[in-house]
């Protein structure tokens, strides 16, 4: 690859990455792609997340441009996200590493268990 054409990881590139591909914003960032959510939707499609981690998350993703938040006039004031078109860019490189998980899991798996059954011997 040419020097000029590389892709570097510098601290801003790992920063972003860390913030918009980790486990909570992949689930929240999934479920945004396919339709508005409010809060509550939210935390009943993700039940593993907790109040305070989705709640971290959103504010991450809105930080981020990749989501939006939209407070409805309703009584009581509830709250609505929805992927912006910065954020719909993701979708396809996300569905890619999704894609390469699943195709090379029992690879990754037995690589796993290669490796557990070396430090077991060495203990």
């Amino acid at each position: 690859m040419d020097t000029a054409d590389e892709v570097r990881i510098d601290a801003p590139h790992r920063e972003l990455l860390d913030q918009i591909l980790d486990k909570w914003s992949l689930a929240v960032l999934n479920e945004l792609c396919e339709r508005p959510c409010r809060f509550n939707e939210l935390r009943r499609a993700i039940p593993q997340v907790t109040q305070k981690s989705l709640t971290a998350t959103l504010r991450r993703l809105e930080r981020n441009g990749v989501i939006e938040r939209e407070v409805l006039s309703t009584r009581p004031v509830a709250v609505r996200y929805r992927i912006t078109p910065l954020g719909k860019t993701l979708r396809e490189p996300i569905d890619v590493l999704l894609a390469w998980t699943s195709q090379h899991m029992p690879a990754i798996e037995r690589a796993r268990e290669d490796f557990d059954e070396r430090e077991d011997a060495r203990l």
